[in-house]
């Protein structure tokens, strides 16, 4: 999995880092005042839970392992 293939679903990770943490990437100011470090951790953090942009990027058979996901650089 790249961060091309996440930006490619940026529209899944919107909704569910909403869904999952509560946050609306539309609130002024909100991306501007944090670390790029803040929303890797929250985004990651999708990729390792029954998430809609998980359920999009992973096969049917690994979403049936409980190992987590590696984002390539």
């Amino acid at each position: 999995m790249t961060w091309a293939a996440l930006l490619e679903r940026w529209a899944l990770v919107e909704a569910d880092l909403h869904a999952e943490f509560g946050i609306d990437l539309d609130e002024p100011g909100l991306l501007t005042s944090r670390t790029w470090r803040w929303l890797r951790t929250r985004i990651l953090g999708l990729l390792s839970a029954d998430t809609r942009v998980c359920r999009a990027l992973a096969p049917d058979a690994e979403r049936q392992r409980p190992s987590r996901p590696r984002l390539r650089r």
